[in-house]
């Protein structure tokens, strides 16, 4: 008996050491075997010869996702326990959690469900791109596989960034505004601020990954410096668009707080890409 409730003891530990010893196997793997150097008409041919071979790589995207997912489920589940922490942090720019007054009997529970989702999904991040990079790999260079996973904390520093120029800095200047207009007095519900609020940082740290998606396509020569700073008044009218769909205010200093670093971010992309163009200049006449 004492056997067996050992062995159900340690089964969540030895899942977990197996499911990261594969990901370490096939991360060395990858890093280490030479791809195959095959020229692209001859793959598209290929793949229209025998189109069962899509499939397989549908499968594998299948279950890079479940991973994910999983990983995602996992993570929620332990932001869940400090939720009510995130509840108070999040409510500071308000005044505290007691500023929030909910209506609905099934309110605090959505609220609790969707910071632990957004906290479980920027704990998960760097897992969820290491599956991406997993299934993306085989089709890259050896060197370009390299330096895509050195990309991966990258990526999340920049999220997590974005996160916290939303909280620390978009917050306070967009939540006095709100609460103030007209002179209107406004009762903060828990279910609409926190979707403000997380929104709001959600969208911010994606916009913050645009310099190093930027990198990674002109490390590869999809995208060149050149074709970036050819079109930058086209970018700022994107950007324009974007800001005024992320921003919660119609006032032009709100929106300007967004357009501001993502207009530096579109110009640091540029001489992200033209660094990237150099190394992959470097790199073919040079390969390893």
């Amino acid at each position: 008996m004492l056997r067996r409730i050992w062995r159900i003891l340690k089964l969540p530990f030895v899942l977990i050491a197996r499911w990261f010893g594969n990901i370490y196997r096939s991360v060395h793997q990858l890093l280490t075997e030479e791809p195959e150097d095959e020229p692209l008409p001859e793959t598209f041919a290929k793949t229209i010869e025998n189109p069962s071979g899509v499939f397989e790589h549908v499968d594998a995207l299948r279950k890079h996702l479940l991973r994910a997912v999983a990983a995602l489920f996992i993570t929620t589940a332990i932001a869940f326990m400090f939720s009510s922490q995130l509840l108070d942090l999040l409510a500071q720019p308000v005044g505290g959690i007691e500023e929030l007054i909910a209506i609905d009997v099934t309110e605090p529970i959505s609220v609790i469900m969707r910071i632990s989702l957004l906290a479980g999904f920027a704990l998960a991040l760097p897992y969820i791109m290491l599956e991406l990079w997993l299934f993306i790999a085989p089709g890259l260079k050896k060197d370009a596989r390299l330096f895509s996973l050195v990309a991966i904390p990258v990526g999340v520093l920049f999220f997590v960034g974005g996160m916290l120029f939303a909280y620390f800095i978009m917050l306070p200047a967009a939540i006095p505004f709100l609460v103030t207009f007209m002179g209107i007095p406004t009762q903060l519900r828990p279910s609409n601020y926190v979707r403000f609020v997380t929104g709001i940082m959600f969208w911010l740290g994606l916009a913050f990954e645009f310099p190093l998606v930027i990198y990674v396509l002109a490390r590869i020569g999809l995208i060149q410096a050149s074709q970036l700073l050819e079109h930058w008044r086209l970018a700022i009218v994107i950007i324009a668009i974007l800001a005024a769909a992320i921003t919660p205010t119609i006032d032009p200093i709100n929106m300007a707080l967004v357009m501001g670093p993502l207009i530096a971010l579109y110009f640091l992309s540029i001489a992200l890409a033209y660094l990237a163009r150099r190394g992959r200049a470097a790199s073919l006449e040079n390969p390893v």
